[in-house]
């Protein structure tokens, strides 16, 4: 049965006590919060330390069995040394994440100097990673995007080891210039490439940048809720990531995201209401 899975960059934020998660929880906790609001989030915390497998079987007992995680591979793999003499650190990083099982999905972010020259070494690489588990890849460099043949290229060695194409789409950030500390940070860090909304598998994945107002960050995903729609009359289950400079609005904007999607998808279940945090209104 397709599915539709939302979420954010993190599943605690300085802004989300007393709004989206209770005023004073423990941090083994937060993560059974967050899952309250949405049914998917980014690991992008793995990006820097392996954690221990006796953390991520905490995040598995916080979850349900329909929750996914997106998990960013180390930096010392895909920043570092380019999957070159990683094996270790990949059998640490693959145990670690072993109490998640299936409900975790492999995410190789590049650098944006990670050109078409090493879409070789990169097939490689997601060739050996173990057959039962998702992959999913994000690039950064231009030409990816820009050049049909560079386009086509990495889409075949995604193709070949089964992998998503997860496309960060920025354009409606970069549309107007920032209006707050938050988004001038963003602007300075994020990258700019045009809009990929093609699919590869049946489980895409979509990164979406908002801009500091709610309204502007709505209406400029309306183009995602139309595909988002179409993927899963298809029978894929997507996976769509909210994000703003601040992500203050971030559990709440996923949420919105899904029952736009609903609209057009009729038969899309409900996600399951959060427990109540306080009495006013999100927006």
């Amino acid at each position: 049965m397709a599915r539709l899975h939302v979420g954010c960059a993190m599943w605690t934020h300085k802004a989300w006590p007393g709004r989206f998660l209770p005023q004073s929880l423990p941090a083994r906790e937060r993560l059974r919060a967050y899952a309250g609001w949405c049914n998917a989030v980014e690991g992008n915390t793995t990006f820097y330390a392996t954690p221990a497998r006796s953390t991520v079987a905490t995040w598995a007992q916080q979850t349900g069995p329909n929750f996914r995680f997106v998990v960013k591979l180390p930096k010392i793999v895909t920043h570092e040394r380019r999957f070159v003499g990683v094996e270790s650190e990949m059998r640490a990083f693959l145990d670690a994440l072993e109490p998640l099982g299936d409900r975790a999905v492999l995410w190789t972010q590049l650098p944006g100097s990670f050109g078409p020259s090493d879409v070789d070494a990169l097939g490689r690489f997601l060739r050996r990673l173990p057959a039962d588990r998702r992959r999913a890849v994000e690039v950064r460099h231009p030409g990816f995007f820009t050049n049909a043949g560079s386009t086509s290229l990495l889409e075949g060695a995604l193709a070949d080891a089964d992998a998503e194409w997860v496309p960060f789409d920025t354009t409606v950030f970069f549309q107007s210039p920032p209006t707050s500390e938050a988004a001038r940070d963003a602007w300075a860090k994020k990258p700019r490439l045009p809009r990929r909304t093609r699919a590869l598998t049946d489980q895409p994945i979509v990164r979406y940048l908002g801009r500091d107002s709610v309204e502007e960050t709505v209406e400029g995903w309306r183009p995602w809720t139309a595909v988002v729609a179409d993927w899963l009359r298809e029978g894929r289950s997507p996976t769509v990531f909210l994000h703003t400079p601040d992500n203050d609005e971030a559990p709440a904007l996923a949420r919105r995201f899904y029952d736009d999607v609903r609209t057009l998808v009729p038969g899309l279940d409900a996600l399951p209401e959060p427990d109540p945090v306080q009495p006013a209104t999100l927006f």
